[in-house]
């Protein structure tokens, strides 16, 4: 099965927190180039602003991007935010290069309440230190926040 199953009966409406991993095409290395990384950027904001979500982290990995996204009002619709993220960054991304940008599907997370939203954005933050491409979180240039500084999502967590 190439998609995901979505929770039953939960309708992805509202203010729900949702955690999100998207491949890349056959897991193409495709955000090591900085432009390309930019742009896929611009349509994911552009899509959250006119759908109501806000970014709170995110981390354009190689071959895949994780967001932390958040409904800002009851009608903030997740599987339409998605699709239409991906549709624009995809089809910029094929204008340029005559290639498909994104594998199809995706996978969601719905936080939890109890669920700790900066762990959840440090844990975003902090994946291109566990795949080795950074030693230091903070270095790694296709990752960040719309809503916090890098320094107070991984200064945030006591041990």
């Amino acid at each position: 099965m190439s998609r995901a199953p979505r929770i039953q009966g939960f309708s992805y409406l509202g203010p729900y927190r949702y955690f999100l991993t998207f491949c890349t095409h056959s897991r193409r290395q495709t955000f090591f180039d900085g432009d390309i990384v930019a742009e896929t950027l611009v349509h994911f904001r552009k899509t959250a602003e006119q759908e109501a979500f806000a970014i709170l982290a995110y981390c354009l990995m190689p071959d895949h991007a994780h967001l932390l996204v958040e409904g800002r009002t009851e009608g903030a619709d997740l599987r339409r935010f998605v699709k239409l993220a991906k549709q624009r960054s995809g089809a910029a991304y094929s204008i340029k290069t005559g290639k498909p940008l994104w594998q199809e599907g995706y996978h969601d997370h719905a936080l939890r309440k109890d669920e700790d939203i900066k762990d959840v954005a440090r844990y975003i933050l902090e994946n291109p230190v566990r795949a080795a491409l950074v030693s230091h979180a903070g270095d790694y240039p296709y990752s960040g926040s719309d809503a916090w500084t890098i320094s107070e999502i991984l200064e945030s967590f006591q041990w």
